[in-house]
């Protein structure tokens, strides 16, 4: 079988020759750590370990064919810089804390959107899907080959959480739901709007296997935003937007969240998503075929595989993967890291974890 065959078969419950051997990625420092220990580049990192193709590739930028972020005519500034972080006032507004050293998230000292309806206007004229400067010069040569290809291959499809979660912040988004839920929906029907408007000429002329939205709408315990709001509020925009992929032939469409997401399963599958990611093991216990149990074959998966058992070595990763052989004989399910591979793991240690995955799982 072909890769992208053999993953539509996974999915759809059909007979296929073997599991895909895949992760989602690397910290900047575990790259650092591979390099020192002998990769040659990070493209190598599937060839060198074992692993198939890259399924994350161009994923986050849509492949370069089309700018999906909000266009400032602003440039970042730096306000104030020491020997340990930099201040900077970004393009969009926002006034951010980022440390020197190490890989950590910006503290946002303000947020780039205020929860007002000024606010809110000056940024919707950042995100016009009608600015002709958002597609490449070449995107309809490069469509073309990126639909000519042999690997498996998605795009990023929206966000309606995340994008608005990181403009406003956490509490400002989380309050604007109760105190202006008008605004909220303007903003998640331009939204919606948004992105189906910036990838239907896309659609019309590459294939891919799937659509992904990043969302991270959960944490350790629980969702960020509940049932009842997201059926109130989220849900008709989400549903307009998978039938607008599946009409455009997109046959799966997977959203990404980390932390407990138990909770939003429901909502999720009745919005049309097919597939859930990356289901993190964590102090929560998330375990993909206790899902399948709840939730029946409606519910594909990918992840689910601890991160964190990798550098632990060969007995502790067979036992961590051979509990998950059953499901993946289902179908429906491609077992990966359930994040980035932190810099605790050697290179030598993750050419382990992919050999005994493949004696395991992919075999």
């Amino acid at each position: 079988m072909t890769d992208r065959e053999r993953f539509a078969a996974i999915m759809s419950y059909e007979p296929f020759d073997r599991l895909p051997v895949w992760y989602f990625g690397y910290w900047e420092e575990t790259l650092e750590r591979w390099l020192a220990e002998g990769l040659t580049a990070a493209d190598q990192i599937p060839a060198v370990t074992g692993m198939d193709q890259d399924w994350e590739a161009g994923m986050w930028s849509v492949h370069d064919l089309v700018n999906i972020g909000a266009i400032s005519t602003e440039t970042d500034r730096l306000v104030e810089q020491t020997g340990d972080y930099r201040i900077i006032r970004t393009r969009l507004g926002a006034l951010i804390k980022e440390g020197k050293h190490g890989s950590s998230i910006p503290t946002h000292l303000e947020h780039a959107l205020r929860p007002t309806r000024q606010d809110w206007k000056r940024f919707a004229a950042m995100l016009d899907p009608a600015d002709p400067s958002r597609y490449a010069p070449d995107w309809q040569a490069r469509a073309a080959r990126l639909h000519a290809r042999t690997r498996v291959a998605c795009f990023h499809a929206g966000s309606l959480y995340a994008y608005p979660r990181e403009w406003m912040g956490v509490e400002d988004f989380s309050y604007l739901m109760y105190d202006d839920p008008v605004l909220l929906e303007e903003i998640l029907d331009h939204l919606a709007n948004f992105w189906i408007t910036l990838t239907q000429p896309i659609l019309q002329k590459v294939q891919f296997d799937f659509a992904y939205f990043f969302e991270d709408c959960c944490f350790n315990t629980g969702p960020l935003v509940s049932p009842d709001l997201y059926r109130k509020h989220f849900a008709k925009y989400y549903r307009r937007m998978t039938e607008f992929y599946h009409s455009m032939g997109v046959k799966f469409i997977l959203i990404d969240s980390d932390g407990k997401v138990d909770a939003l399963i429901p909502c999720w599958l009745d919005s049309g998503f097919d597939i859930l990611f990356p289901i993190e093991v964590g102090t929560w216990g998330a375990n993909p075929g206790e899902l399948r149990k709840r939730f029946g074959k409606q519910l594909r998966m990918m992840g689910g595989v601890d991160k964190h058992v990798i550098p632990q070595g060969e007995v502790a990763i067979r036992r961590h993967l051979e509990p998950l052989k059953s499901l993946v004989a289902e179908g429906g399910y491609i077992p990966l890291p359930d994040h980035r591979i932190p810099p605790n793991c050697s290179l030598e240690q993750f050419r382990t974890y992919v050999r005994v995955f493949q004696e395991i799982l992919a075999s």
